[in-house]
């Protein structure tokens, strides 16, 4: 169960999120890359990935230059994700900016060997309150 404190930092890093996780977020939201379903700052222990797709269980990390002085804990970040099955594919900001084209293709080469299961379609009534 989320805590409070979580949802909240949850928000914040959805709110403050950088250029480049934007400039992402605008080609992996609503299904928009192959169909797949993508959250953002998404809980996973511990961590909040940039981008999940729980689905395939898969990662996109975005790291700026703080990522220089913080190795050891993105090892030790990737490591746990990879324990939980997940793949981590981490770019660095500059080429999210630069290169958007290869970050989306080298995403799309993880995905592309297995589809996404459709989503199930809504029964009648489902999701709202009957009286």
């Amino acid at each position: 169960m989320r805590s409070t404190q979580n949802h909240q930092r949850e928000r914040r890093l959805r709110r403050d999120q950088t250029d480049a996780e934007r400039l992402l977020w605008q080609h992996l939201r609503d299904r928009r890359l192959l169909g797949w379903k993508f959250r953002r700052q998404h809980r996973i222990g511990p961590y909040f990935a940039d981008f999940a797709c729980v689905e395939a269980m898969l990662v996109v990390e975005l790291d700026g230059s703080q990522h220089l002085t913080q190795q050891r804990h993105d090892e030790a970040r990737t490591c746990f994700l990879e324990t939980q099955g997940y793949r981590v594919l981490r770019f660095w900001n500059d080429d999210v900016l630069r290169e958007t084209d290869a970050v989306l293709t080298a995403i799309t080469t993880v995905l592309a060997p297995h589809p996404p299961s459709a989503p199930s379609p809504r029964r009648r009534g489902e999701g709202k309150n009957e009286a």
